[in-house]
């Protein structure tokens, strides 16, 4: 089990790196209200970064758009700010262009494809496993025992060609100048879907928490994704947890670069640390492993503030 912020010492925060936050977003949170039991709700979530002087974040749910509740925090914490997002996952109808189109009428601003529904993704299938599975994967095996869960989601063809039904929600993406992120897809799906984005003209495409088991793209690879235009994400939760080794992602960030990277907490979840406090925790780590105060603001600030207002 993850270590409790209440009782893990080994990460000890730095006014430096709450100084590094100033301003931040956090691109990929996990907050109530939600089908799985959080750690905190949306509103504290946001008094607690406005409290630490971080501007907002992105609120994520795998099965629940949630536009209009970040409509809602934003007013009810004045000088906030926390935009919405959709997850294409059955839940939503899947490659659905109608849940995008609304997404982006509601002020949404990331579209992420398939996460638990991903074909990639198998810890929610019956057969997928036991260890450590995420929280989501108890909701997922649930409705395959009920007899309700559809085939799980491609957005690629044998031949490795972006589907049609992701096409027709990519081109809603851009209408609405949102941010396509990658999801739980595999590797083959995420290089098909990153090159077609920049034949289609998308300017904003986030790799989701590259490291993250699902995914684990080496070092190459996501340079690679990067030159092809995309923002590589690097999830806390996935180094702190540890699905992958700190240094690995220090020295994909290095590869990559910080101007084509950015940093999220992923959290959210009751047994992990409170977000702000996680997403300083990752900011004291960078800044230990040799990141400047700049490069922390380049890849928590900069990069996130462009893709959300830009």
């Amino acid at each position: 089990m993850t270590p409790d912020a209440s009782t893990d010492t080994s990460i000890q925060i730095s006014d430096r790196a709450w100084k590094a936050l100033e301003g931040a977003y956090d691109l990929q949170v996990h907050v109530g209200p939600d089908v799985i039991a959080r750690r905190i709700d949306d509103i504290d979530c946001a008094r607690e970064f406005l409290a630490h002087g971080m501007k907002g974040f992105v609120l994520k749910s795998h099965y629940i758009q949630t536009g209009e509740r970040a409509q809602v925090v934003t007013k009810a914490v004045p000088g906030s700010r926390v935009f919405g997002a959709v997850t294409l996952n059955h839940s939503v109808g899947g490659l659905n262009p109608v849940a995008v189109e609304i997404a982006g009428r509601s002020g949404c601003k990331i579209v992420w494809m398939p996460t638990v529904d991903a074909q990639n993704e198998t810890a929610g299938r019956l057969d997928g496993g036991s260890a450590k599975l995420p929280f989501w994967a108890k909701i997922q095996r649930e409705l395959a025992a009920e007899g309700i869960s559809p085939p799980p989601l491609s957005v690629i063809d044998e031949a490795g060609t972006v589907i049609e039904a992701a096409r027709r929600c990519m081109e809603r993406i851009a209408k609405h100048d949102m941010i396509l992120a990658t999801g739980h897809l595999g590797r083959r799906e995420i290089f098909a879907l990153v090159r077609t984005a920049k034949k289609m003209g998308l300017k904003k495409v986030v790799v989701t928490h590259a490291e993250f088991p699902s995914q684990s793209l080496t070092g190459d690879e996501q340079k690679a994704l990067a030159d092809d235009g995309a923002v590589i994400e690097h999830c806390f939760t996935t180094t702190y947890t540890a699905k992958a080794p700190w240094e690995l992602a220090f020295d994909n960030i290095r590869k990559t670069g910080v101007s084509r990277t950015l940093v999220s907490t992923d959290l959210g979840q009751s047994i992990n640390p409170p977000v702000a406090d996680g997403f300083a925790m990752f900011a004291q780590r960078l800044l230990d492993a040799g990141f400047s105060v700049d490069d922390v603001r380049m890849m928590a600030v900069t990069n996130p503030t462009r893709l959300v207002d830009g």
